[in-house]
């Protein structure tokens, strides 16, 4: 919906990377990047406000190391590889290569749920959504990091 991203070119991207403008890139797929430029960031927490990422393990990983007091790691997890698979079919939003891709990759990813912070199993979207919530507002809470 482009309303949470910003579409650049690949050569922009390169760019951005060769002139280390990105807290965290990727390419999450073959000349496909995600990433999240520094100023952007900046400018989220010149307005006072806190930064939630929704990004591929290698990325959260990433930030967690550069702000390791100032990060909630939160992997969510699946009830099972196979009713993430089930999940994605249903959307219909993507081909058979595509949802094999990021089968492979999530199967990948789940070995690493044990290096972040919380874990959030997803058997239901309402629930999982008010666990994260809950865990944000006692990190803010704790961490002192309510914005004013």
């Amino acid at each position: 919906d482009k309303k949470d991203y910003y579409f650049i070119s690949l050569k922009d991207f390169k760019n951005h990377i060769k002139s280390d403008n990105f807290l965290e890139w990727e390419e999450v797929y073959r000349d496909n990047f995600y990433g999240t430029l520094k100023s952007e960031v900046e400018r989220i927490w010149a307005k006072g406000k806190h930064v939630i990422f929704d990004i591929d393990v290698a990325g959260g990983l990433r930030i967690k190391k550069k702000f390791p007091e100032e990060t909630l790691a939160v992997f969510v997890k699946p009830p099972s590889i196979d009713e993430l698979k089930i999940r994605l079919k249903k959307r219909k939003t993507e081909s058979d290569e595509r949802i094999n891709m990021r089968i492979a990759k999530a199967s990948v990813e789940l070995a690493t749920a044990p290096q972040f912070d919380k874990i959030i199993k997803n058997y239901d979207l309402d629930v999982a959504l008010k666990e994260a919530e809950e865990l944000v507002a006692e990190f803010v809470i704790d961490k002192n990091l309510i914005k004013k």
